[in-house]
């Protein structure tokens, strides 16, 4: 027969202290989409299916916004659905379409192949012509939410809160430079390296990477 052991909230604060654990605030959603200027959207080609059977099937990209006393910088991240790695990153302290492309950029030079599909919101960001004639340029099909539901992106959603709530949250940047060199050692050192995530097994994004591509380049040869 189990027991229940019921401690009051001063006991379990007392503890805490003793033990000098400290909890990690969770800041409610804010939503920093501006959609209500944006051309003709994309269809949804995703449709809430977070699911890809190989790497460089399908990414998604987001922009979110860091705090330093300098104000704000500006992170666009592109994530493999399938490894859930940061593919491609850009930062800036204005926010535009040139943001989003240089994410883009940088992900197609680390990927090699472009992929599939790319999914996005419907911001200014992502419906400007720009952005649009360079994924046509590599035969990449956009996909965008619909209007104000952050649930049609969610595995980057979940990235950038779990990047607030274990770094930037945490932090007093006093520069946009000083903010920069932490989010390039979270994301390429600790987040793909090092992070376990518990849709890919309890694996880190970049090793799961590595063995899924070397997995399916080998099914491939054989099929």
């Amino acid at each position: 027969m189990r027991t229940r052991v019921v401690c009051c909230f001063n006991t379990v604060a007392k503890l805490r202290r003793q033990a000098q654990i400290m909890p990690k605030a969770i800041q409610r959603y804010r939503v920093t989409t501006d959609s209500r200027n944006t051309r003709k959207a994309s269809p949804d080609l995703v449709s809430r299916t977070f699911s890809a059977d190989r790497p460089d099937a399908c990414w998604l990209s987001d922009v979110t916004y860091i705090p330093t006393r300098e104000g704000w910088l500006y992170l666009a991240a592109i994530l493999d659905l399938h490894s859930r790695a940061v593919v491609g990153w850009a930062m800036s302290r204005t926010l535009d379409c040139q943001l989003a492309m240089d994410a883009l950029q940088m992900a197609i030079s680390n990927c090699g192949p472009a992929p599939g599909i790319l999914h996005s919101d419907q911001g200014t960001t992502y419906s400007a012509v720009e952005y649009r004639a360079l994924l046509s340029r590599h035969a990449i099909r956009q996909s965008v939410s619909r209007k104000g539901n952050c649930w049609n992106n969610a595995p980057m959603e979940s990235f950038f809160h779990t990047l607030k709530a274990e770094l930037v949250m945490h932090c007093d940047f006093k520069t946009r430079d000083q903010a920069r060199a932490s989010l390039f050692e979270y994301m390429e050192v600790f987040y793909n390296r090092q992070r376990r995530h518990s849709t890919i097994g309890y694996e880190a994004p970049l090793p799961f990477e590595t063995l899924t591509k070397a997995e399916f380049k080998v099914s491939t040869v054989r099929g």
